[in-house]
């Protein structure tokens, strides 16, 4: 029997990339589909948080359970938790600005640069900006002990259009695993590796949470910059998280037991990673990772110590540690109009995926 297919070439690379797509969002779905998997506790942002600067371009909401950060001509913004911790689970809930947002920065992450500025430790997760209709992009790194020159960025696309609502971010940091998760998805582990010494984190940190202006590289190198027409640039952050052991950051002493209390963080839900868990990691670094310095040869002619090179990854990268090939996207960030036999293709590869995605 012979099939013959009347679709452009181009159309059905994006049928495809669709039933990816959907493949990947029912795996999560079905898995992890509310924060309540993980069992987490929210606070207001008076419970955990004060301003880091530009208080007037921070928009508390009434029942200070969601807070927006505001760039504008003037500035941008960010707020800061008011304690520090000694390792510990720090979640929100964020949505994007929309519209144009090259040049914009959004940032969520770990430091403590304020008390030790030549070797302070960071946890980044960074939104960077993006032009009209393209897809964000953002990245993870990590630096211990003012490891600055020695970075671990990796850089990923998101497989949904985080302007459109509100997704879950989160940093798992104990003293042995740092994990990165995409609504309650992994989507980085970096375990702890003796060869690494100082480079992993190990002091008290702050949470902050920021936007600015970045036009100087976040956006194609630089070339985009922010449009200040667009005006004001809000991110949003709801559904807070900061889970640990809080200590004073000069002393690292707590009042409480940060033992037992670190033993509590390991064994919650979110401390490993599970076999179905870890299937939507290798699914999301597969399809959306575009640079990871892992596989980078020009920086690092040997993989820094905690690297573990998975081959089905390997062979996506180039010596620079950037695909091989040009990252084929889909998703909501694309408005096509489709003819009904592509429509009809689409539900055929979403079927497919479906039942791909009850084998896994």
């Amino acid at each position: 029997m012979e099939f013959r297919f009347h679709c452009h070439p181009i159309s059905i690379r994006r049928i495809f990339s669709l039933a990816f797509s959907l493949l990947f969002l029912l795996l999560f779905i079905t898995s992890t589909s509310s924060s309540s998997v993980f069992n987490l506790t929210t606070i207001t942002f008076e419970q955990g948080y004060s301003p880091l600067f530009s208080d007037f371009n921070i928009d508390r909401s009434p029942d200070d359970k969601s807070v927006r950060l505001l760039l504008n001509r003037l500035s941008g913004s960010g707020i800061i938790s008011t304690d520090y911790y000694n390792y510990g689970f720090f979640s929100a809930s964020i949505k994007l600005p929309a519209e144009y947002t090259a040049g914009i920065v959004v940032a969520f992450y770990t430091s403590n640069a304020d008390n030790f500025e030549r070797n302070h430790d960071e946890l980044d997760i960074e939104f960077l900006g993006n032009v009209r209709g393209k897809p964000w992009r953002f990245q993870t790194n990590m630096y211990g002990n003012g490891s600055v020159s020695r970075g671990r960025e990796e850089r990923y696309r998101l497989w949904f259009d985080p302007s459109k609502e509100s997704h879950r971010y989160s940093i798992f940091w104990s003293p042995k695993t740092t994990i990165f998760y995409v609504d309650e998805v992994p989507i980085r582990e970096v375990v702890r590796h003796i060869g690494m010494g100082g480079d992993y984190p190990s002091k008290p940190m702050s949470l902050y949470a920021t936007i600015w202006d970045a036009s100087s590289w976040a956006t194609n190198g630089g070339k985009e910059k922010v449009d200040y027409k667009f005006e004001p640039f809000a991110a949003e952050f709801k559904d807070l998280i900061l889970e640990g052991c809080i200590v004073d950051p000069i002393e690292q002493v707590s009042s409480t037991n940060c033992t037992d209390r670190i033993a509590r963080l390991v064994a919650k839900e979110y401390a490993t990673i599970k076999p179905q868990a870890r299937k939507a990691m290798k699914l999301f670094r597969e399809r959306y990772m575009y640079y990871s310095y892992c596989y980078d040869n020009l920086r690092y002619s040997v993989p820094p110590p905690e690297c573990v090179i998975v081959p089905t990854e390997r062979e996506l990268f180039r010596n620079s540690g950037r695909l091989r090939q040009k990252m084929k996207f889909g998703g909501s960030h694309h408005r096509h109009r489709r003819s009904r036999r592509q429509r009809s293709k689409a539900s055929h590869a979403s079927r497919s995926a479906s039942a791909l995605q009850a084998a896994i």
